[in-house]
């Protein structure tokens, strides 16, 4: 159950997916990881060239609950979110964070521009071309943009398990469910890849450079069952189902004793719009 579930496919033609985790948008500001605090300092940094004030303004799409953008504003940066789902919007913006809602490829900028774009756990449900050109339009010159994931491996013996749960419990997912147990960068290499290509294609950006910051976190078993629900692979399970998936990992993980250590790897994809 990684964070890119679509390992060969193309994710940003499933918007339903997409748009399906509002379903219970609390639960997922709630459950979901933040992100390294290195991460953040480093693509809040102003780039080389880029002449504005050290207070970026920052363009956060896809930005669900808000989870990235507070991490940014308490580092001191201006943030506004486009979000197409208006119900994780709400909730970020009951937590401190403009946002405005729409589809990033729908969106107005009204003339704005801005210092870095950021995407969290949201650029593979955009066409990586589109939106690379997009976010050039509302880039200065020199400014950043900046899409990021965090990439989970769950521990080999609870991998198997849950996958043998999942597969059992939906047969026919749309889903390769023992390579998103395994996780890891291996897994989603190829949507890391487009989002690179996609900035090289645009013809706006200087080379792409994958930033890496490797983490790890302790799931206790309500905790990680808690995070389940808010995976796209899950969001729109009939409730039987979910509640077959959910006690099926809980017990794994009872078995493990009742808690195990996540690594996690968060990658971001980044390069700088060119002064053309």
């Amino acid at each position: 159950m990684p964070t890119l579930p679509f390992s060969g496919n193309e994710p940003h033609q499933h918007r339903q997916m997409a748009e399906s985790f509002g379903s219970d948008a609390e639960r997922y500001d709630q459950a979901r990881p933040r992100y390294p605090q290195a991460m953040v300092d480093r693509i809040g940094a102003r780039s080389p060239g880029l002449d504005v004030p050290d207070v970026l303004d920052i363009l956060d799409v896809g930005c669900g609950t808000g989870i990235a953008a507070r991490q940014f504003q308490k580092a001191g940066r201006t943030v506004l979110g486009v979000e197409p789902d208006a119900r994780m919007a709400e909730v970020a913006r009951r937590l401190g964070t403009e946002v405005e809602v729409a589809t990033f490829e729908a969106w107005d900028p009204a003339g704005r521009q801005f210092d870095a774009v950021i995407a969290g756990q949201a650029w593979h449900w955009i066409n990586p071309v589109a939106g690379a050109v997009k976010a050039a339009q509302v880039l200065r010159p020199h400014a950043r943009l900046a899409a990021f994931w965090n990439v989970f491996r769950l521990p080999p013996d609870l991998a198997e398990a849950v996958a043998t749960i999942c597969q059992r419990a939906v047969p026919n997912a749309p889903f390769d469910f023992r390579a998103m147990t395994r996780g890891g960068l291996d897994a989603n290499q190829a949507i890391l890849t487009k989002a690179a290509d996609g900035m090289r294609e645009s013809g706006a950006f200087a080379e792409p450079e994958q930033w890496r910051f490797d983490w790890e976190r302790t799931y206790t078993r309500d905790a990680w069952l808690d995070q389940i629900p808010t995976q796209g692979a899950f969001t729109r399970l009939p409730p039987a189902k979910l509640a077959e998936v959910l006690e099926g990992v809980g017990a794994a993980i009872d078995a493990m004793g009742g808690s195990f250590t996540m690594p996690y790897a968060t990658v971001a994809i980044t390069a700088t719009r060119t002064a053309a």
